[in-house]
């Protein structure tokens, strides 16, 4: 029974001595759910819900035609980097009326990544006012939806009105490896602060 316990990948290993919490953040329909779900070693925790009627009174759908669901509490995933040091994902609310379950996650978070779509930037001030607010690091990864365009990463980071020392990377949230990167670019960030990224 243990041997078959052991290779569930359900449970986290008996050697785990660290678990990391990691934010996944992000405006209204930038990929988060799909970027949790694309590294998650686990069946992901997803709390979508179809959109309703009475929603769009409240949520801007503006570049987002296709878009049926909506996360309404998190997203959650596991990543094991090694026998002793697991990563947890959450993936929050991209709405501003989950503001507070939004702060909710934040606690106890190492750092959190910063999912932007390069045809609505300026939907993604309000998510890094909320980090720089509760004093969490964090990398930008632009996601490339495939009929997005695409910017030189200078640009994007003007845009954003980034600081040198912020990662800004492109990912394709669907993309193991490209996903796998962006995550990358986070935590080292992380163990290297202040750092200067062009």
């Amino acid at each position: 029974m243990d041997s078959v316990l052991a290779s569930d990948r359900r449970y986290v290993r008996d050697t785990v001595r660290t678990a990391v919490k990691l934010l996944v953040v992000g405006h209204f329909a930038v990929g988060k759910t799909t970027f949790v779900g694309t590294l998650s070693e686990i069946r992901p925790l997803r709390t979508e819900e179809r959109m309703t009627q009475a929603g769009a009174l409240v949520d801007d759908l503006a570049g987002t035609p296709d878009k049926t669901t909506t996360t309404v509490a998190m997203d959650f995933g596991r990543l094991t980097l090694s026998d002793e040091l697991v990563l947890y994902l959450f993936g929050t609310p991209g709405q501003s009326r989950f503001k507070r379950l939004w702060e909710d996650l934040a606690r106890g978070a190492l750092g959190a990544l910063v999912l932007v779509d390069p045809n609505r930037l300026e939907h993604s001030f309000e998510v890094m006012d909320l980090l720089e607010t509760h004093g969490l690091t964090y990398a930008v990864a632009v996601n490339q939806f495939d009929s997005a365009p695409v910017y030189p990463l200078q640009e994007v980071r003007e845009a954003l009105d980034l600081l040198p020392s912020t990662p800004l990377v492109t990912c394709d949230a669907r993309d193991p490896i490209s996903a796998t990167r962006a995550l990358i670019a986070l935590v080292d960030h992380l163990l290297t602060p202040g750092q200067e990224y062009a």
